[in-house]
């Protein structure tokens, strides 16, 4: 075949992304998204997952229950084949494991048919989840041997095609999925064909999400506990005497942030160590930037600094942005790292310094207090008749410069960044926010403090604010707000330590 005639030839890959927790889609998954120029997803698939996706895809949502028309199989049929046809790469992403009932035979059908290429790309399906996230065995040495997956929810058929007498005595565990809004209609069945009203049961809903349920009943009472703790899908059953070797508590629900919800602050790209840290105690985490970092409108000002760099004796860094910006700076326009040469370089903290790291530059000055006040008292006596330059964003305090200035150095200031308000926040969270919904927003620097409160005034009373330092604390007191929690070390994981330490005081 003609190279011009390959690369025009499409291709579709139905991807299972797991039943909720974006880390539990395969590497095979990954790569499938970051190809892809199309991606259908369903809207149970956790927006995470959708990260993976290049910026130049186009996302296609495939409905939402309650928030508008729900795409009809035939019709999600109809777009994979159009778009590959077009020549592109689509992914079909499926909650849970395409092939355990989510209509791929349907799909493989279609596309085989059309002649085009595909690939099944297998994912967890919710009933291994949920014996994993919620301590429930499917299988064990002395209850059940076997495990069976079943429809609760049935397509129009003249005759059922459940056997409920061969399930009553199935020697194992029953998961009926998409059962819980005919949980009365299959319960009865299977207790009409013989399978005992005891019978224990547990009922997990959004397994694996941050707001995971498990609710124990038993054969006879499942249909109760669904109406009388309203539960709605997603949901699935288990039924079985493997139920009652169930752990008392999970690994998952039993993390000390499970079930909280927090807002990280940080700006676009800052924000993933921070989110993975708090998600692995087990809080649920949204991000909000309340700054926009970029670099400066003009370069001409940090060029000017980098062709003297030789004058300077010292270079002073106090973000993780200064030294991002002005080091790429360095590199993509100036040359190399060689011309640091006889510079000492002095950092305002850890993530600083481990920035600098990136780059195999070792920092010759880190104070033991994270702050500009520090720094300057650390540095000054070595800075004292030096020339120092001090690379900053373009808004700021002014505190380092000062304190430089005033104990003997002669100090240069260079804008290398920009840092600027986000003007409004997503609907959904100020809305989240409004309905007293987010447990804790994380502030990481006056600025962010200013801007939070700019743009959620007295909304931001619904949450308690967790901050970085004092300074921080400082600079929403000035805005009429006080933090429930302040980092004792002026890091992130001082803001983590925090939230823990206000559900848990130290004795």
């Amino acid at each position: 075949m003609p190279l011009f005639e390959q690369k025009l030839k499409g291709r579709v890959y139905l991807v299972g992304a797991g039943p909720g927790d974006p880390g539990l889609i395969t590497l095979r998954g990954v790569e499938c998204l970051a190809q892809a120029d199309v991606v259908l997803y369903d809207y149970l698939v956790n927006a995470q997952i959708l990260e993976h996706v290049a910026a130049r895809a186009e996302l296609v949502c495939l409905g939402r229950h309650g928030h508008g028309r729900i795409w009809p199989q035939p019709a999600i049929n109809e777009r994979l084949v159009a778009e590959a046809r077009a020549g592109k790469i689509v992914v079909r992403l499926k909650g849970g494991d395409p092939a355990v009932f989510a209509r791929v035979g349907e799909e493989v059908t279609a596309l085989t048919a059309a002649g085009i290429d595909f690939e099944v790309v297998p994912g967890i399906t919710a009933a291994l989840a949920a014996s994993s996230y919620a301590g429930i065995p499917l299988t064990h040495r002395d209850a059940a041997s076997a495990v069976a997956l079943v429809t609760g929810h049935e397509s129009d058929k003249q005759e059922p095609a459940l056997d409920y007498r061969a399930l009553a005595t199935f020697p194992g565990t029953l998961v009926f999925y998409m059962g819980v809004t005919s949980a009365a209609q299959w319960a009865g069945e299977l207790m009409a064909a013989g399978k005992p009203a005891a019978t224990p049961a547990v009922i997990v809903r959004r397994c694996s999400w941050p707001d995971q349920r498990s609710v124990h009943c038993t054969l006879a009472t499942v249909a109760d506990r669904v109406a009388d703790q309203k539960i709605r899908p997603p949901a699935l059953v288990i039924v079985g005497e493997a139920v009652s070797h169930d752990v008392a508590r999970s690994w998952f629900t039993s993390r000390p942030l499970f079930g909280i919800r927090v807002m990280i602050t940080r700006p676009k790209g800052q924000a993933e160590p921070l989110r993975r840290r708090l998600c692995e105690l087990g809080a649920e985490v949204i991000v909000q930037p309340a700054i926009a970092i970029g670099p400066p409108n003009d370069w001409s000002a940090v060029d000017f600094a980098l062709r003297r760099l030789p004058e300077f004796e010292w270079l002073v860094f106090s973000s993780v942005n200064g030294v991002a910006y002005f080091l790429g700076r360095l590199c993509s326009a100036h040359g190399d790292l060689r011309l640091l040469a006889g510079v000492k370089l002095a950092a305002i903290g850890p993530g600083t310094s481990e920035e600098l790291a990136k780059y195999h530059l070792q920092t010759d000055v880190v104070p033991t207090e994270f702050r500009a006040e520090a720094l300057a008292d650390e540095l000054a006596r070595q800075a004292a008749g030096r020339r120092v330059l001090l690379v900053r964003a373009s808004r700021g305090r002014e505190t380092l410069a000062e304190r430089l200035t005033s104990g003997g150095a002669l100090v240069e200031q260079v804008v290398a960044y920009q840092s600027r308000d986000v003007a409004s926040p997503d609907a959904e969270i100020s809305e989240l926010l409004r309905a007293g919904r987010i447990d804790w927003i994380t502030v990481t620097s006056s600025a962010i403090a200013r801007a939070l409160a700019a743009m959620f005034g007295d909304d931001l009373r619904r949450a308690k604010l967790a901050t970085i330092s004092p300074i921080t604390s400082a600079a929403f007191r000035d805005c009429g707000f006080e933090a429930a929690a302040e980092a004792k070390t002026y890091t992130m994981d001082g803001v983590v330590e925090a939230i823990l330490e206000f559900g848990n005081p130290p004795p």
